[in-house]
């Protein structure tokens, strides 16, 4: 367990000592992340892809507009443009940055059983997330999708049935792929950036057509093992021990009874931030 030190950082964050930490993602890795159910992960590593924060930790809940606020048109400056990612060979896993800097991500949903108190316990302690939905679940769950957006998560590509794409056709997994991608766009606001293959399992296939669809591989460092049913109180254990700056954790809020991810959750989050980390989410490079 942490110590706590919950007022010092509340004081810090008032007197605005909280700066913006440098982030990017990156697949050097010494070991690959393991495999959720029964399929295998990817292993090795891949180049850096530089990104940013997405701002300061503070200790209050944003407004829910804060995020979605747009220009009148004709006003403002021009939308930047993403650089295109290339094709990789290794997804991924690890962020790096200025700081100690860590990107909690949930996986399969969203569910309207866990999802909201997921999103709850995020805006209580004022931190951004990254949600790889599958797009069966994001055509019932359309609002969570938009609750995401107004409180600055990051919403990614997790197929749209959660196959094993590495026992598809090529045209079966750009189906996945692409049918998720309308769904995100529609509900999120914006076309997916990012997209974690079901299991880790993934292929020449999936890198070349993730790219071609302007979307980054990311798998994770650590897997909390939330999928096989874990009690609250060993999740968060293993989250706390694993931590580490630039570690990636894979949690999930569907395919199951995940009520100990969401128990788990609210145990580990403040004594991640009392012991300095800065929870944040990635951001991709502009060209």
């Amino acid at each position: 367990m942490f110590t706590r030190r919950r007022l010092l950082i509340g004081g810090a964050a008032l007197l605005g000592t909280a700066g913006t930490a440098g982030v990017w993602l990156t697949g050097e890795e010494a070991s690959a992340p393991a495999a959720t159910d029964s399929a295998p992960a990817a292993t090795g590593s891949a180049a850096s892809a530089a990104d940013s924060a997405a701002g300061p930790q503070a200790q209050r809940a944003l407004k829910p507009s804060a995020y979605r606020l747009q220009p009148i048109a004709g006003y403002g400056p021009a939308r930047r443009t993403l650089a295109k990612p290339a094709v990789r060979r290794k997804p991924l896993r690890r962020v790096d940055g200025r700081g100690r800097t860590m990107v909690l991500t949930f996986d399969d949903g969203p569910d309207p059983r866990y999802t909201p108190d997921i999103l709850s316990i995020l805006r209580r302690y004022d931190v951004r997330a990254m949600f790889f939905v599958c797009g069966e679940m994001a055509v019932a769950g359309k609002d969570l999708l938009r609750q995401m957006a107004d409180d600055g998560h990051v919403v990614g590509n997790h197929t749209w049935s959660h196959p094993l794409l590495t026992r598809l056709s090529r045209s079966a997994i750009r189906s996945e792929m692409e049918r998720t991608c309308e769904v995100i766009e529609e509900a999120y606001g914006e076309p997916p950036q990012w997209f974690r293959a079901p299991y880790g399992a993934w292929n020449r296939a999936t890198f070349k057509l993730g790219a071609e669809l302007g979307m980054e591989p990311l798998a994770w460092t650590l897997d909390t093992l939330d999928w096989r049913g874990t009690a609250a109180r060993t999740i968060a254990d293993r989250v706390e021990h694993g931590a580490a700056p630039g570690v990636v954790v894979l949690s999930h809020d569907a395919g199951g009874n995940r009520s100990q991810s969401v128990k788990a959750l609210r145990e580990y989050l403040p004594d991640l931030l009392d012991a300095g980390y800065h929870v944040t989410v990635p951001r991709r490079k502009y060209a």
